[in-house]
Formats: structure tokens, C-alpha cells, sequence
């Protein structure tokens, strides 16, 4: 029998790669509600689907910007300009369209799409081989022997597949690393600051050289003196930027792996697909 094979859709990067690869106005229903992104979605997700034939789709959001990293920094991703007007109806329609697939909705407020993706990754580990859809090099934390993380490139059906062996290549790091060269380094892009001064080449001369922060930290006394006094002057940040980067993969979801079955009901997708002006995109997957 043939193992099964679970694609795990970012669906907040996806939505949102398309909206700005797919920015023209021209599509819109006839109330003038947008549909541009949900278009580019739907071509990114049928492209995927085609290249990796998976026997099991979920689809993971974010559920607004509040989570527990909030909580514990209030700077977190605070530097996020807020989303393009055209964009935010799309949010839900999408959904809508994800729903009509019989492809289930995930998310749970207080945690991140990260979060939820981590937590159904390692469950359905156990029973397929799972691929992650996203353009967030942060999930590449998650990579085992049964997880391989597909990041989006530039263009369509462009893919960098991280498995083990390629994550060592082309990062030369393990997967636990990415999280301690976020805390190193911190996060630009979700805006927490990790050790001032230490930046990506450092973290990774340390990083070989003491495998952790834990290790870094027990070797303090021997690190190069500009180094040592960078981390010991922040400490705080180096723990809190660590805790930051970690995804959650214990969040209290439901997902039942049945559920997320790929059978496309071709007669109930037809309709919503028409409804949204989508249909052009259908005959990818017939």
C-alpha cells in the first residue's frame, strides 16, 4: 500500500504571497468585492497539490494578531504594517472556498498558523509522510526524518524541499538550530531583537562550535571578549527571542485525520467556485 502523504497549507502565506503577485484590481465579483488574492491562492495550492499528490490536505490560519507571543513581548511583529484594504474581505471568503474542498480550516485564537501547522505536523507524522506549504523559513524548525518543509520561491511550482540532509546543506544547521540562531539573531521580520551585535554569520560560528545557547552559554568564559560581553548584557532578550522563535506544537486543537481526506466534491466545489468567478482554476485538479 502506498503511505499516505499530508500537505499542510500556510495558508496566511499563501494568501498573501498572492495578493501581492496578483495586486491588479481587475478581479472582482460583481459587488466589487476583490478576489485577486483567493485567485492566486488557488493556483498556488492546485500547483502544489499537483506536484506533491497528496492523500490528505489541511489548511492552517492565523486567527487574529493577538497570540501568547504578544503576551510575553508586546513588541511582537508590532512593526507589521496592517493588511492591504482589498485584502482583508478575502480572509474569510477564502476560507469559504477551502471549506467548499472538504479541506479543513485550522486555527485557534492566542496561537499563530506556526503553531497550529506544528501541532498537526507532528500528529500526522505518525501516519504519512507530511509536507508543509509555506514561505516561512521559521518552519524549518520542524524538519524530521517525516516532515519536510516546502518553501515557496520566486514564481510558481518553484520549491526549495528541506529535508534533513538538504536543511544541513544549504543552512548547515539542525532543525532545533533554527531556533537558536533566532534567538541569537532575532527576528526583523516578526521584530524582537535577539543579542545586539550578533548577526547571522556569528550565530553560526557559534553554533557549530557549541551546538546551543546552552552551550554557548556554559562556554561564556572562553568566547572572544566582544562576544561574551554582547550576550551577557543581554541575556533577557537572547532567552526571550529563543522562547519567541519556538513553535508551539502542542496546541489543543481538533483535527481528525479522516477529515482531511483529498476527494475533491466536484459538484459542491463547481458551484463555489462559479459563485467566486474561479472557475478557470478548477480544471487544474480534474
Amino acid at each position: 500500500m502506498n503511505e499516505n502523504k499530508v500537505l499542510i497549507v500556510d495558508g496566511m502565506a499563501l494568501l498573501f504571497r498572492a495578493y501581492f503577485a496578483q495586486s491588479y484590481s481587475a478581479r472582482r465579483l460583481e459587488d466589487g468585492t476583490p478576489t485577486n488574492a483567493i485567485f492566486g491562492f488557488f493556483q498556488y495550492f492546485f500547483d502544489a497539490v499537483n506536484q506533491f499528490q497528496p492523500t490528505h490536505v489541511v489548511c492552517c490560519w492565523d486567527m487574529g494578531s493577538k497570540t501568547f507571543r504578544s503576551d510575553l513581548y508586546s513588541n511582537y511583529k508590532a512593526n507589521r504594517p496592517s493588511a492591504p484594504e482589498d485584502l482583508i474581505p478575502q480572509f474569510s471568503l477564502v476560507k469559504d472556498v477551502v471549506a467548499a474542498l472538504q479541506i479543513p480550516n485550522i486555527g485557534l485564537e492566542g496561537y499563530e498558523a506556526d503553531d497550529c501547522i506544528g501541532t498537526v505536523s507532528k500528529r500526522f507524522s505518525d501516519l504519512g509522510h507530511v509536507y508543509v506549504l509555506t514561505g516561512d523559513q521559521d518552519m524549518l524548525q520542524l524538519v524530521t526524518e517525516r516532515i519536510h518543509v516546502v518553501i515557496m520561491k520566486k514564481g510558481r511550482s518553484n520549491y526549495a524541499v528541506y529535508d534533513l540532509e538538504f536543511l544541513k546543506t544549504d543552512k548547515g544547521i539542525h532543525p532545533f538550530q533554527v531556533i537558536e540562531m533566532k534567538g541569537l539573531t532575532g527576528d526583523t521580520s516578526d521584530n524582537y531583537p535577539g543579542v545586539k551585535g550578533i548577526g547571522e554569520k556569528t550565530a553560526l560560528k557559534l553554533l557549530l562550535e557549541y551546538e546551543s545557547i546552552d552551550g554557548i552559554l556554559n562556554n561564556l568564559a572562553i568566547l572572544p571578549k566582544s562576544i561574551k560581553t554582547k550576550i551577557e548584557s543581554d541575556l533577557d532578550m537572547l532567552q526571550l527571542s529563543r522562547t519567541l522563535a519556538r513553535i508551539n506544537v502542542e496546541v489543543p486543537i481538533e483535527c481528525n485525520f479522516e477529515e482531511c481526506v483529498w476527494s475533491v466534491p466536484l459538484e459542491e466545489a463547481t458551484s463555489v467556485f462559479e459563485k467566486y468567478r474561479l472557475t478557470t482554476l478548477l480544471k487544474m485538479i480534474i
